[in-house]
């Protein structure tokens, strides 16, 4: 056995006990009766296109607490208007939903896209979440003390609405919607889908909010800012690791029942491998991984080609 088999042969057996506070269930059944209670409304405008091939609009949908939240939704003008597939894409930390026309690839596949910002970062998208303590630098320790007021309920509430917004729309086939995105964008597809029973499928690259307690210690991504938070109050270490818990996909990867792709790159100190094995390895769903073994947090190669061959299998 070489070194990358024994390595591979290791990750493949890592299964660290789950951190799930006792409330979890009744956290999110509370979390997600009160956003059902408001469903999603929100405008399209339609807007020139670089391409006669494509369709798009503009986007603003009402998110967690009433924040606007902004995004691209393109349709591929070819492929009819009834009855299309769709992917709602999530980007990563500090990006933000782009142009349209990155979308081409994907738009040539016959699928339709909804990319939204991950509010306040770096997008046309606010944030209105009220903030009662100090933060570090970034936006994921704003309300950490507290999974009521924390930043990652208002993003994973804003991409669960995201999904409602999507199987809404006449154009779409609600029961062939996608969540996908890449590390931060990772981790939201995979905790809506996990809260969500709309995307029939989901694409996890390089996924963050893994094992999180871990990834805390050893990330030198979005993390060291809630390490920073700990480091200068240290005395607040429990409270913080409490408040992760509720948003970690170690902790709800059970409740993901379709299928699921997922990626890593062995190299990867950002979204460390043992973050992604440690929920991958529990997921009971139907899925799939690809290993990068040469890569740090990025995929590489054909790799659109083997997410749509799992989308369309």
């Amino acid at each position: 056995m070489n070194f990358i088999e024994k390595r591979l042969d290791e990750l493949n057996r890592y299964r660290p006990d789950p951190t799930a506070p006792g409330d979890l269930d009744a956290f999110w059944e509370r979390t997600l009766r009160a956003s059902a209670a408001k469903p999603p409304q929100g405008t399209r405008t339609q807007t020139a296109s670089l391409s006669p091939y494509m369709t798009v609009y503009r986007v603003e949908y009402e998110g967690y607490d009433e924040t606007p939240i902004r995004g691209w939704y393109v349709l591929p003008a070819f492929a009819g208007e009834r009855d299309l597939p769709c992917i709602v894409l999530f980007h990563g930390y500090s990006g933000s939903k782009g142009y349209p026309e990155q979308y081409a690839d994907l738009l040539l596949m016959g699928y339709a896209v909804f990319a939204i910002d991950v509010r306040g970062q770096g997008g046309e998208t606010g944030n209105l979440l009220p903030q009662s303590f100090g933060m570090t630098k970034g936006w994921i320790s704003q309300g950490l003390l507290d999974p009521e007021t924390s930043y990652y309920k208002a993003i994973t509430v804003d991409a669960v609405r995201a999904l409602e917004w999507a199987a809404q729309q006449p154009e779409i086939d609600p029961a062939r919607i996608v969540a996908a995105g890449a590390s931060q964008g990772g981790g939201l597809a995979l905790i809506s889908s996990a809260l969500s029973g709309i995307p029939c499928k989901t694409v996890a690259d390089i996924p963050n909010m893994c094992h999180m307690d871990y990834g805390i210690l050893n990330s030198t991504g979005s993390l060291t800012e809630a390490a920073a938070f700990v480091s200068m109050h240290p005395d607040k270490l429990e409270q913080v690791l409490q408040t992760l818990s509720y948003f970690d996909m170690l902790n709800l990867c059970c409740r993901l029942s379709r299928p699921v792709f997922v990626s890593l790159g062995l190299k990867d100190t950002v979204c460390l491998p043992e973050t992604i094995f440690a929920v991958y390895n529990r997921i009971a769903a139907p899925k799939e991984l690809q290993v990068y073994p040469f890569n740090g947090h990025y995929t590489s190669g054909d790799h659109l080609r083997r997410v749509m061959q799992f989308l369309n299998g």
